[in-house]
């Protein structure tokens, strides 16, 4: 067994411990080098991969959906249309949202790319991704840097802690001026209208953000409106996708 693969089947605890440990500079060079090394090759596969790809929209969600629930029907929906409409579709390759995702892309004919990231549970990628279009991560950084670098858009569906997180990651980058303000739709008022009220009685009340910035995100029900605010976003500069 490798020194990788034994941390990975550390406990939580055990990896608490493990930090407290000290260690010679021979074992912080051995471990810092290959680490530097593995985030160099992952950012230079991620990018030879997606560079070439065209205009896409990444959609975001849980990997928890089941195929017969609704909102893995409308993530599917909503690929199918965003490829018919020229768009490409990324998503994290995995099961659920993801695999909806990349299986509405698939079935249309369009460009279906999976961002999957190397998990404990072993997260697989899905079979509606393209083969050429399939990339592995270990280090989440990297791979939230592929997404917002490589999307013009992005269509976040009902998630947990991982949905969030890519989502105001998006947000904080575009509000920080870090990158365009490109089109962001939650889709699900009912799952989203709590937090995002919260957003504007509570962050908004007590100047934590601007009101302007309520204005990076759509929120809707239904794939027609999704796709909707995509195209809406782009007419505004006579902009359309190349493939």
């Amino acid at each position: 067994m490798t020194e990788r693969e034994s941390v990975r089947l550390l406990s939580g605890d055990e990896k608490i411990k493990k930090a407290f440990v000290d260690h010679t500079w021979a074992e912080i060079h051995s471990e810092e080098s290959w680490r530097i090394f593995k985030v160099m090759s992952e950012f230079v596969e991620g990018i030879d991969k997606l560079a070439k790809i065209g205009p896409c929209v990444s959609i975001f969600g849980s990997a928890r959906t089941k195929p017969d629930n609704p909102y893995y029907t409308m993530a599917e929906e909503i690929a199918a249309k965003l490829v018919r409409h020229g768009y490409g579709v990324i998503t994290g390759g995995g099961p659920g949202i993801m695999e909806a995702g990349n299986k509405g892309a698939k079935l249309q004919g369009g460009k279906s790319v999976g961002l999957n990231i190397e998990l404990p549970f072993e997260q697989k990628p899905n079979d509606y991704i393209d083969r050429d279009k399939s990339i592995d991560f270990d280090f989440f950084f990297v791979r939230k840097v592929m997404f917002v670098k490589y999307s013009q858009g992005f269509i976040i569906m009902p998630g947990g802690f991982g949905t969030l997180d890519e989502m105001f990651e998006s947000l904080t980058l575009m509000q920080t001026q870090k990158i365009g303000r490109f089109p962001v739709v939650l889709v699900g008022k009912k799952y989203w209208g709590g937090l995002f009220d919260w957003v504007k009685d509570t962050m908004l009340e007590q100047g934590y953000i601007g009101a302007d910035d309520l204005n990076l995100i759509s929120i809707v029900d239904n794939p027609t409106d999704a796709v909707k605010v995509i195209d809406d976003f782009y007419a505004k500069y006579l902009l359309k996708p190349n493939f």
